[in-house]
């Protein structure tokens, strides 16, 4: 896990623009740091180094390969040794046990189609100086980071944003990002995965490349991989389950290819009690990491104390309070770069601060199975509605008394019912009540508005559901994921602390996906193949809870605050100076909300007054 830096030029670039932007990067790769420039001084790469696999110098990056390619890469390929072995009998041969060797060799051997052998998270750079371009690449599901910018003399990469502020590119809040921030809580826009919260810097999308040509100075954007929500798989329970435990092992498996101490994330949900179970089953000396508030009623201490006591795990809590977060929030958002939507990303973040004090820099995290197995309680109206639209009243009707039974909180009724047979139009009419919230909230400034004119409708989009897949898809690959993938990337590596997903692994995605909704939701349980995956291996109080919480810290007490109260008005009236709220929302009065509340407008307003 390192942090990459890059400049291509028209003209002669000095090495010190390079410099200010690893130095940027410094927390992201705090073992070493490496420059190179090609002759001309018209490519310069740039390299933050954070030792995970292969601690000697050997290494060490921009590392040079077949006397052809300069690259820079961040974040791990799981299946390099595989690779490798192949790429052997290929008659190639490598003088260090890293990774990063590994890809650019696959990229001489199968050129761009190398990027469909690879099982990981990673975001690289290759310099081909025989045919003067450089191909750029994001893993799948947008785990590793990568921005650019461009004019007509220069490209400019980098691992953060804050690599090219460093370098003198401007930084300019999008006024209609800031708009959909504040009124819907959206921090990506779902019609362009390039957008960022800033005007004239650019995401590369998950599961693309670019390729730059130096000659005639152009990129051009490709995607290498889908993820298909048709696909059906026609197998028995019992088979399913088999496939998704030999899956979701062999990913883990994987991801404990290291050098250093491996710990994970403890939560005391299924997701990371799974991942605890399987690393307990190999009899790995682990320990975990957990964010716990004692007096707060959802705190999650006792399902945690179940699962340390029942595998015999080291675990270590740390308790973040609201004065720790208001000293810390500006750090908090500096690394984040861009507005999130609770406090949960705090806990987050003192979580992966705790691991470096104990000296684990790698952590594994149950991340992602939410999206694939269909965990929020959000989905089951989709659920329901796919079920209705089918035709099959009698099993509605009874997923609908099993779901009630287990006291699912979920809203069902006539809106629900003609949604299942007239989706496209009920995607309109949410698109519709979408874009009546950003231009009817009370308290926005009407000039900041009437800047946005001919604008309004920009970043609002919602999918059309006939099924379950389809909402599951949009979160993995259009809104939803990627933004909690980038809240862990910061968060660690603003520790220098590299964050593993085992559920994340393509295939172990592809598959769930291949699956019937209703073996995702069924006896009235969300993610229900997960849980008869393991209710063998973890104890029922946590296999079959009923209560979803979502690494929930106690956001609402915290916000009830005088200290809080005066932070958040402060905040709002740096908004009400530079015209982006209107001068009525300061008489009003703080309200405090629940992490996961859905109109959380007083932490929007003290989150986006840190971004301007």
């Amino acid at each position: 896990m390192c942090g990459i830096a890059g400049i291509l030029s028209k003209k002669n670039i000095a090495f010190s623009h390079l410099k200010k932007m690893t130095d940027a990067l410094a927390h992201r790769g705090p073992n070493d740091e490496g420059h190179w420039a090609n002759e001309y001084h018209t490519v310069l790469l740039g390299h933050r180094r954070l030792s995970i696999i292969d601690l000697s110098d050997k290494g060490s990056q921009p590392m040079h390969c077949l006397g052809r390619y300069t690259i820079i890469h961040n974040g791990e390929i799981y299946n390099y040794i595989e690779i490798r072995e192949f790429l052997i009998t290929k008659g190639y041969h490598f003088s260090s046990k890293t990774d990063t060797e590994i890809i650019a060799a696959a990229f001489d051997f199968w050129g761009k189609r190398c990027l469909q052998h690879f099982d990981g998270m990673f975001a690289f750079a290759i310099w081909d100086n025989k045919e003067q371009q450089l191909f750029c690449a994001r893993d799948r599901f947008g785990e590793k980071p990568f921005y650019y910018f461009e004019d007509d003399e220069h490209f400019v990469f980098a691992s953060e944003m804050k690599a090219l502020w460093a370098m003198g590119i401007e930084k300019e809040v999008s006024k209609k990002m800031m708009l959909n921030y504040l009124t819907l809580g959206q921090v990506q826009n779902p019609s362009d995965k390039e957008t960022t919260y800033y005007k004239n810097i650019y995401a590369l999308a998950p599961a693309h490349y670019l390729l730059f040509e130096l000659l005639p100075f152009k990129y051009k954007l490709y995607q290498y991989w889908k993820l298909n929500k048709e696909s059906k798989i026609d197998c028995s329970v019992k088979d399913a389950i088999e496939k998704i435990d030999f899956l979701l092992g062999s990913s883990i498996q994987k991801k404990l290819r290291s050098d250093v101490a491996i710990g994970t994330s403890l939560s005391g949900g299924l997701d990371s009690s799974t991942i605890a179970a399987y690393l307990a089953s190999k009899k790995i000396n682990l320990t975990t990491f957990s964010a716990t508030f004692p007096t707060f009623e959802k705190d999650e201490s006792p399902f945690i104390q179940k699962i340390t006591n029942k595998f015999q795990l080291q675990n270590f809590a740390i308790t973040p309070t609201a004065d720790d977060l208001i000293n810390d929030f500006e750090k908090l958002c500096y690394h984040q770069e861009e507005p999130f939507n609770s406090s949960s990303i705090f806990a987050q973040y003192k979580v992966f601060e705790l691991a470096k004090q104990h000296n684990v820099p790698v952590l594994l995290d149950g991340q992602g199975a939410d999206e694939i197995f269909a965990g929020y309680t959000k989905y089951i109206h989709w659920f329901l509605q796919e079920i209705l639209s089918r035709h099959k009243l009698g099993e509605n009707l009874n997923q609908l008394k099993q779901l009630r039974k287990n006291n699912q909180p979920f809203t069902w009724g006539i809106k629900n019912h003609l949604a299942a047979f007239l989706p496209a139009q009920a995607a309109l009419l949410l698109e519709r009540k979408d874009y009546k919230k950003t231009v009817h909230h009370p308290y926005v400034h009407p000039d900041f508005l009437a800047h946005l004119k001919g604008h309004q409708w920009d970043g609002i989009h919602r999918p059309i559901v006939t099924k379950l897949n389809d909402m599951l898809h949009f979160n993995i690959t259009e809104i939803g994921l990627e933004e909690l993938l980038r809240f862990a990337d910061r968060n660690s590596m603003a520790h220098g602390v590299e964050v593993r997903l085992p559920f994340l692994s393509h295939e172990l995605v592809e598959f769930v996906f291949s699956l019937p909704s209703t073996l995702k939701i069924k006896e009235g349980f969300t993610k229900w193949i997960l849980r008869k995956l393991v209710e063998k291996k973890l104890p029922p109080e946590i296999t079959w809870r009923k209560d979803k919480i979502g690494f929930e810290p106690p956001q609402k007490n915290w916000m009830q605050t005088k200290r809080f109260e005066d932070f958040s008005m402060a905040a709002k009236q740096k908004l009400v100076d530079e015209k982006v709220l209107a001068q009525k929302v300061l008489v009003k009065k703080v309200k405090a909300s629940d992490a996961h509340a859905s109109n959380n407008f007083d932490w929007r307003y003290i989150t986006a007054a840190q971004f301007l």
